[in-house]
């Protein structure tokens, strides 16, 4: 059965006890508004930006592991997405809430995640 799916966005990671600081930080240096300061399940915990590039997803995340930025590919069945990842190469790190947490055969991390707006931005690859 066939699946799709596409770049849903960038994530930026920062490691730190107020995530408020960061977030007006990266508005600023990307000139984007942060159209949800409260976005996810955990307060003070995403802040996620408007009028992004693509309608790409774009959001700051506080977390306990060093500060990076990683991407986001969503996918309309994320199992068959992390599968079709493995033969390429990566491997799954772990389930997370509602995502697979991946690893790219050079290191990156990334997410695969549940696309939610196929309408929005552009069209998905399609996968058999």
């Amino acid at each position: 059965m066939s699946h799709r799916s596409r770049l849903a966005g960038f994530i930026i990671d920062c490691r730190v006890d107020d995530l408020e600081p960061a977030a007006t930080f990266w508005s600023r240096a990307l000139g984007l508004p942060i159209a949800d300061a409260d976005a996810g399940d955990v307060p003070g915990q995403y802040q996620q930006f408007g009028d992004t590039p693509a309608d790409l997803h774009i959001e700051v995340q506080k977390v306990d592991h060093a500060s990076r930025v990683h991407l986001d590919i969503e996918a309309d069945d994320i199992d068959a997405e992390a599968d079709r990842l493995e033969q390429l190469g990566a491997r799954r790190i772990g389930f997370v809430k509602r995502w697979w947490v991946m690893e790219a055969p050079s290191g990156q991390r990334f997410c695969v995640v549940k696309m939610h707006h196929p309408e929005k931005g552009p069209q998905p690859n399609e996968w058999p």
